[in-house]
């Protein structure tokens, strides 16, 4: 069932827009240096139905620099759809990756570290006795945060990215098994969350509950409308409530799914992210690529070399929640971040220690 809600907690708003480092300093607390004499490390992991991603840094005068960074796609909540439990495979590729974070947070000697995990461990069965297995072999105490603090701390890593503007936004997260939307008001020094919605439907809940992969072009497209028609019917309620838009409005997204289009869109040869977080896209340009996509076969979306072997059977799923949320939110531009709630944790331990 997807939650939802209005007036989530507020957040922080920092205008400054640098680069640093690959991290824009509008996505980190702004601090300054003189208070943190001894620069400790500070790291936010983020265990999503996916991929594992680990973020270390340190804080600066006008944001924070990352001295180290490991992400890797484990898959967790696959079969979770199926059998409502994580999988003992699944479940052994997430300890291997935290592995990798402990020893990255012991070498890095890290001061402070927030560890979370979303949608797979809130609906596995056995999702809190895979947290106490975690905390056995690797020493990581992961905290399962509600959909609700998903959505607040995504807003935190990259509402910085945001056109300006005065009217409502709408930023979202398409993840491995859920899709979080927040509508947000960024007038003034904090933006405001108005209303939110964490659907249950994301790349890989939404790949296993359709049979997209087919030599028969029609069957493709059919399994393609089928997912078009499920995410409407999931964003139904929330955009019942939104505002009525105009080209004007503002959209921002962060997830795999948006930066892998983007990379489609200027046709890199390989990942960027200098190149991708910040990147304004042409609605249409995203719309087309979608359907580009969803038309091909498996081993031609494995072909691109920005989706690769790991992405190409999840990212139909992607395009399909991508154009659901353009269907309810007519904006003209996407805004593309790489950066998202890792970052909103940082930000919070940073902001802890002021």
């Amino acid at each position: 069932m997807a939650q939802q809600g209005r007036a989530a907690p507020q957040g922080d708003r920092d205008p400054a827009r640098r680069r640093n480092n690959g991290v824009s300093a509008g996505g980190a607390l702004a601090l300054h240096a003189a208070r943190w004499p001894a620069r400790k490390s500070y790291a936010a992991i983020d265990l999503g139905t996916n991929n594992c991603r680990l973020l270390i840094a340190k804080p600066s005068a006008d944001g924070f620099v990352v001295v180290d960074a490991f992400s890797r796609i484990v898959r967790l909540g696959e079969g979770l759809s199926a059998t409502g439990a994580l999988s003992d495979a699944a479940i052994d590729r997430a300890i291997s990756a935290l592995s990798v974070c402990a020893d990255k947070l012991r070498r890095r000697q890290v001061t402070l570290a927030r560890s979370v995990a979303t949608e797979a461990c809130r609906r596995a069965t056995n999702g809190q006795a895979f947290i106490e297995r975690v905390y056995r072999e690797t020493g990581i105490a992961l905290d399962i945060i509600s959909a609700q603090e998903e959505a607040r701390l995504a807003v935190l890593g990259c509402h910085a990215l945001l056109e300006p503007g005065d009217g409502p936004a709408l930023i979202f997260d398409i993840g491995g098994g859920s899709t979080e939307l927040v509508l947000v008001d960024s007038r003034g020094e904090a933006p405001r969350i108005i209303d939110w919605l964490s659907a249950p439907l994301g790349v890989v809940s939404l790949t296993e509950s359709e049979a997209a992969e087919s030599d028969d072009p029609q069957v493709r497209l059919r399994a393609y409308a089928n997912m078009r028609a499920r995410v409407a019917e999931s964003f139904a309620p929330f955009a019942g409530r939104l505002p009525v838009g105009d080209g004007a409005a503002r959209l921002l997204g962060t997830s795999g799914t948006v930066t892998t289009l983007a990379s489609i869109h200027l046709d890199l040869p390989r990942y960027n992210r200098q190149l991708i977080d910040g990147l304004i896209v042409p609605i249409e340009s995203m719309r087309g690529i979608a359907r580009r996509l969803s038309g091909m076969t498996l081993e031609q979306r494995r072909a691109l070399p920005s989706i690769g072997a790991e992405r190409a059977d999840l990212v139909v799923a992607g395009c399909a929640i991508l154009e659901g949320i353009l269907d309810i939110w007519p904006a003209a531009r996407l805004g593309i971040a790489d950066r998202g709630i890792r970052e909103g944790i940082l930000r919070c331990l940073m902001d802890q220690r002021l």
